[in-house]
């Protein structure tokens, strides 16, 4: 065979693998890869760190944390919270102080306008001896005509230069917006009740003289942050009194945690003493923290809803599924498929 035929760049069909190499090669097009068992955590690995956990915490939802780790991640979030809360406040003061000087210059300039027009009235004195006066008319007023008053003012050329310094336009500061609780709701506003309230009077109800306009603000460009620490992986509100300590059983109690971290199989389930693994679907005690499979959930427990290491009552609430990585199977439920969208090239 011919090194041509090796290559088989001679066939007629436009392969799945010739495709794929191809749009690898040319940078266009949505790539698809799937994930290997390599990139897939461990069901003791922390959602933080990716390390296995020297004091597991668990949430509500079933996320495992190093306890460290997810202390220091709230801790952040709410010095994250408090400094969004100093800056929108500190903008909220200068606005305040930018609108009462817009405020005061407007009435300035009502005031100007005004002393300009009273300015502008000229009373001449009536001379009762002279011609024009015994007469009543006199031929510049016979026909009435405008009123006199200053030059006008030249409006302001524009300038269609856009380059020019004085016409380039400024970056100004973003708009915050208040951090907010997820249980606080939008102030209501009455429809039609704009500008200052009315005032009252013997005679009757005057409304007083709407106030100047102001220029309007411009939109928002920054998320309305939120005031609650959420999980970094559920999204959901999380506190720190939601944090269940958990306590694994080991495989081999004599092996300090730095032999476990090796071995592929650490820790067993506290009551059928069954391996624990990506592949088998566990779930956490709250009073006890301890970790037991859900088939003995199913089997054992729910049958009489006590925990079998300090005998306490459960609920449905203290028997938390844990959230596992996958395991490399289509048949654990877990999509191990990453995508990339690129442009796409179309004839």
């Amino acid at each position: 065979m011919t090194r041509h035929g090796k290559n088989c760049t001679a066939g007629a069909v436009y392969t799945y693998h010739e495709k794929k190499k191809d749009t690898a090669a040319s940078g266009y097009g949505t790539q698809n890869i799937r994930l290997s068992r390599d990139a897939v955590k461990d069901f003791d690995c922390c959602c933080l760190s990716l390390q296995p956990c020297h004091d597991p915490v668990v949430t509500p939802d079933g996320y495992l944390y190093e306890r460290e780790a997810i202390l220091e991640y709230i801790l952040h979030q709410k010095k994250e919270i408090a400094r969004q809360m100093k800056a929108y406040e500190k903008q909220r003061g200068t606005r305040r102080e930018e609108q009462k000087e817009l405020q005061r210059a407007a009435s300035q300039d009502h005031v100007r306008g005004f002393l300009e027009k009273e300015s502008a009235i000229v009373s001449r004195p009536l001379n009762p001896f002279t011609a024009k006066a015994l007469s009543g008319t006199s031929p510049d007023d016979a026909q009435p005509g405008p009123s006199v008053g200053p030059p006008s003012k030249d409006k302001d050329k524009v300038l269609p230069s856009f380059w020019i310094p004085s016409l380039t336009p400024e970056a100004k500061a973003t708009k915050l917006e208040k951090p907010v609780s997820p249980h606080s709701a939008p102030a209501r506003t009455v429809p039609g009740r704009q500008g200052p309230p009315a005032s009252f009077s013997r005679t009757g109800t005057t409304r007083s003289p709407p106030a100047p306009a102001l220029p309007t603000e411009p939109a928002s460009l920054c998320p309305l942050q939120s005031r609650t620490v959420t999980c970094p992986m559920s999204g959901k509100p999380l506190r720190m009194s939601d944090l269940t300590p958990v306590h694994f059983t080991p495989l081999d109690s004599s092996v300090d945690r730095v032999g476990l971290i090796t071995r592929s199989e650490r820790y067993v389930c506290a009551v059928t003493r069954d391996s624990l693994s990506n592949a088998t679907p566990c779930a956490v005690l709250r009073p006890s923290g301890a970790v037991v499979t859900l088939e003995c959930v199913e089997k054992l427990i729910r049958k009489d809803m006590v925990d079998p290491v300090t005998g306490d009552k459960l609920t449905d609430r203290d028997i938390i599924v844990l959230q596992r990585g996958g395991t490399g199977f289509a048949g654990s439920g877990v999509k191990l498929q990453a995508e990339k969208s690129r442009p796409v090239m179309q004839a």
